[in-house]
């Protein structure tokens, strides 16, 4: 889908942006006095006094310097951005792209904050393409900025360019960076700004790190190639040396509150020795987390070491942990250290903790409380010196108060809890890791996918992410495979998805989507004794409509071309089932003709 216009002077699409009807955005601005509330559709929000905001914001540029505080609106206006974001694809989801995207520049002035004029705008959403230019006149920033303390020789619009970014990259599904070229506060007429993905910029990170709650985010934080774990930021690079999954380097990717909160706990945490415990749903990134904590303390420079205590036999934990000496029972023919000798001087990460056996809890408890261990077979003591990091996305207090598990040991390793939020509470990082998963899986691939479709992105934004980042990671990788080299993901690409309930366009979208070039006559079809629904599919989707059953077959078939023994085994159902719903919606032309 591209979108493309420009506002110069008689250009009828200039106009037609500030045109556009906005009732349905007054509409969703409600104000109710009577108990304190004024409404933007579902968001609470207040009015404050431009000098206070002045204020405000002079303090806080005072108390903790020009680029904290830049860093803090900057991070603030990108959270808004990608907050209208949401509401712009909703209450106008039957409409054209440039209609959508108009929402955000005309909720900018709805909210008061500025005016805002189209240069140069040309959106290709599909290859990834994104240039837009924009003035804004009667910036609440640059007037705060100038009264404070006069025009200066910085862009002060930070808050504004956070939205533009956050409002962009959600629309886009890729990391979108706008930089103000020209700012009131410097002495010009009006605020211009030029917006293109971050990779186009080839400073891109003089802007990148204020989107960045600590100067970890984007840095390779498992890296095969490097001794250390941590090593030069990439801006949102990833490593293209080799494709390989085994040297590909991993970041942590996100600019969400929740993320940017923990990313600010790590911070404060990583410099001391204090055992830390990571808490957290399963696919959340616990150890992606433990790593960066590693890779930010005094020990950076020092073994990491993992143990996934789940994996580990209960007759072999001490083994594993503590080490062996040789003849300590049969097949022990050489001496080994643990994972603690091997961490030694470093730090121990113990994912999966609830797993353990209280047996095991005993054994782990005193090397953890006196910083010794004895190998097996062994009757000499070893001081160690690591670090403890634990994960687990259990409720341990509950566990402790069931007796599972040890409530002293709970209590040595709980010094320092950080607990990571999921990703449907982690909204605004999608759009990040969507664009970051999909570069990794090309690379990895050997694939050539330039961009999400815009129905695409619908989906994506839209799925709650029960699997968290996990899942996310799973599904781009399985469009990359599916998708065309050389096109972007579609809504069809994304099975798991397409199958749950969707936004009314995509799904419209989809069902004519990638319909066979020539279809074969179909064979005898035998009538089903009964009209049964459909059996959920093995992620346990429900099927919502009949058009979403069409949908999710016509795919199906598709993809395996015409066999409906393969088709209906990845539905979940018997051949003759599918058979007969197929032909019953009308889909018979879709089979493989079959002697």
């Amino acid at each position: 889908m591209k979108s493309s216009f420009s506002a110069v002077s008689g250009a009828p699409q200039g106009e037609a942006f500030h045109k556009l009807e906005r009732e349905d955005l007054l509409s969703r601005l409600r104000f109710a006095p009577e108990s304190g509330h004024i409404w933007l559709d579902t968001k609470r929000m207040f009015l404050l006094h431009t000098d206070a905001f002045g204020t405000l914001r002079q303090e806080i540029i005072e108390t903790i310097g020009l680029a904290s505080a830049r860093g803090i609106f900057t991070r603030m206006g990108y959270l808004s951005g990608s907050r209208d974001a949401e509401l712009a694809k909703k209450i106008r989801a039957d409409m054209t792209y440039f209609e959508r995207y108009a929402v955000g520049p005309q909720l900018h002035a709805l909210e008061g904050i500025v005016t805002v004029e189209p240069v140069r705008v040309e959106i290709d959403v599909e290859r990834g393409h994104h240039y837009g230019e924009f003035l804004w006149r009667e910036s609440i920033e640059a007037e705060a900025h100038v009264a404070a303390y006069g025009v200066g020789p910085e862009a002060v619009c930070w808050m504004q360019i956070g939205y533009a970014c956050g409002y962009a990259s959600a629309f886009m599904g890729r990391a979108i960076l706008y930089r103000e070229v020209e700012c009131k506060a410097q002495g010009f007429a009006a605020c211009r700004i030029v917006g293109k993905p971050a990779e186009e910029w080839a400073d891109a990170e003089e802007d990148l790190q204020f989107l960045r709650a600590q100067s970890f985010v984007a840095k390779p934080v498992v890296d095969y190639g490097s001794k250390k774990n941590v090593v030069a930021q990439t801006a949102l690079k990833i490593d293209t040396s080799t494709g390989s999954r085994r040297t590909q380097s991993r970041a942590l990717v996100g600019a969400s509150p929740g993320f940017n909160i923990v990313c600010h706990t790590i911070k404060r945490v990583a410099p001391t020795d204090a055992p830390v415990l990571i808490l957290g749903e399963s696919g959340v990134g616990k150890e992606m987390f433990a790593r960066a904590l590693h890779g930010e303390s005094s020990r950076a420079d020092k073994p990491f070491v993992a143990v996934n205590c789940a994996a580990i036999p209960e007759q072999l934990i001490e083994a594993e942990l503590f080490g062996v000496e040789k003849g300590a029972f049969t097949g022990a023919i050489s001496s080994r250290p643990g994972r603690f000798e091997r961490a030694n001087g470093g730090t121990l990460f113990l994912d999966e903790l609830g797993c353990l056996s209280l047996p095991a809890q005993s054994k782990l408890l005193r090397a953890v409380q006196e910083g010794e261990i004895e190998r097996v077979g062994d009757s000499r003591l070893r001081m160690v010196d690591v670090r403890i990091i634990a994960a687990t996305n259990e409720d341990l207090r509950a566990a402790v108060a069931q007796k599972r598990f040890r409530e002293d040991l709970y209590y040595r390793l709980n010094v320092y809890p950080v607990q990571i939020p999921p990703l449907r509470e982690r909204q605004e990082d999608v759009s990040l890791l969507m664009s970051y998963f999909l570069e990794r899986m090309c690379l990895r691939h050997r694939r050539n996918v330039p961009g999400f479709t815009d129905r695409a992105i619908d989906l994506l934004l839209s799925h709650s992410w029960p699997g968290n980042v996990r899942e996310l990671e799973n599904v781009i990788e399985r469009a990359v495979i599916l998708a065309q080299d050389g096109s972007p993901v579609d809504a069809c690409h994304l099975p798991e998805l397409h199958t749950q309930k969707m936004p009314a366009r995509a799904a419209k979208a989809c069902a004519t989507t990638h319909t066979p070039e020539t279809p074969e006559p179909a064979a005898h079809v035998p009538a089903e004794p009964e009209d049964e629904p459909l059996h959920k599919s093995a992620d346990d989707s429900a099927w919502l409509d009949t058009q979403q059953q069409s949908d999710a077959i016509r795919m199906a078939i598709e993809r395996h071309r015409g066999n409906l023994s393969a088709a209906a085994h990845e539905l979940g159902i018997t051949r003759a089932q599918l058979a007969y719903r197929a032909n019953k919606l009308g889909l018979a032309d879709l089979f493989r003709r079959r002697s």
